[in-house]
């Protein structure tokens, strides 16, 4: 089977198309950009622009095939808030209405798209199963629901959509929002905790990203949603502390009062002078956890 992964060039991407290589399969890697990976020695790479039509129909999607859409923007770098829509929704609203466009017109029915835990919003309901109610509290979460929407839809269609909400995916070649943090550690600076530090915080790791794609595919491509999360995690003070303990540092961890943070946050957002989005910041102290039994359950993914 061939299978074509848009945005494969990218972090969950690069793990992704060397797996599915080694199973023997045909991989075709769609991004603007290309990087000096070994696994192009058997992937063949083709220049991909998913917000706009024509480039994705020049990839050449066939009938039968296997499609990943990773194409993404992310919430790095951070954005003032005039121009959040208009970063995230090119490519994350209007590409993948390219991608499944042109894989309607080639009779190619299978698609896994990754979305977004930040689609629910506030905790509601703990653990978070993935009927949690949805309530995005800025662009990106919005954007990434609308895609969800859109799958609904082309389900209707007779497509077969398997869609991954993964938290925080961390991994080598990004950092993010990590990078403050580790400077901070770096630098033997006080590290500041938005609330107690005692709620847990839930990460998860692209390497997990990529074998759940593959499984996906593996299981038939499941028309459901799956929440993608690490297990057991600790809680924030002991995140931190193990982590500050683990380079050698001589940070320590601060306690602030959540709220007046989060309200300083929100001035420096209403200013043009962000240092978080709204949508990490709003939920920092609050119990988020992705229940991903259904996960293992469906596709045998831990």
């Amino acid at each position: 089977m061939r299978h074509v992964i848009f945005g494969g060039d990218g972090f969950v991407g690069r793990h992704l198309a060397p797996k599915l290589v080694a199973d023997g399969e045909e991989v075709v890697v769609a991004d603007i950009a290309k990087s000096d990976l070994p696994h192009y020695r058997k992937a063949r790479h083709v220049t991909c622009d998913v917000t706009d039509r024509a480039s994705v129909a020049a990839v050449g999607i066939k009938a039968g095939d296997m499609v990943y859409n990773l194409s993404a923007k992310m919430l790095s770098p951070i954005q003032v808030r005039a121009k959040r829509h208009e970063f995230f929704w090119p490519v994350n609203v209007h590409g993948t209405e390219n991608i499944v466009a042109a894989m309607d017109k080639a009779g190619a029915p299978n698609l896994v798209h990754f979305t977004t835990d930040m689609i629910y919003g506030h905790t509601v309901i703990f653990p978070m199963t993935e009927d949690h109610p949805v309530a995005p509290l800025g662009e990106y979460g919005l954007s990434k629901l609308k895609t969800e929407e859109l799958a609904v839809d082309w389900r209707k269609r007779g497509m077969n959509i398997s869609l991954f909400r993964p938290r925080l995916i961390i991994g080598p070649g990004r950092l993010g929002i990590l990078e403050k943090l580790f400077k901070l550690i770096d630098w033997n600076f006080p590290v500041p905790m938005i609330g107690s530090g005692k709620n847990p915080y839930q990460f998860i790791s692209v390497f997990d990203c990529a074998e759940a794609a593959r499984l996906a595919w593996k299981a038939g491509v499941p028309n459901e949603a799956y929440n993608l999360g690490s297990l057991n995690p600790p809680p924030v003070k002991k995140l931190l502390g193990d982590l500050i303990q683990y380079a050698g540092s001589k940070s320590l961890l601060i306690p602030t009062p959540g709220w007046a943070v989060k309200r300083t946050l929100d001035l420096l957002d209403l200013m043009n002078m962000p240092i978080m989005d709204p949508e990490q910041y709003l939920i920092a102290y609050e119990d988020c956890l992705l229940d991903v039994s259904k996960g293992k359950r469906d596709l045998g993914w831990v």
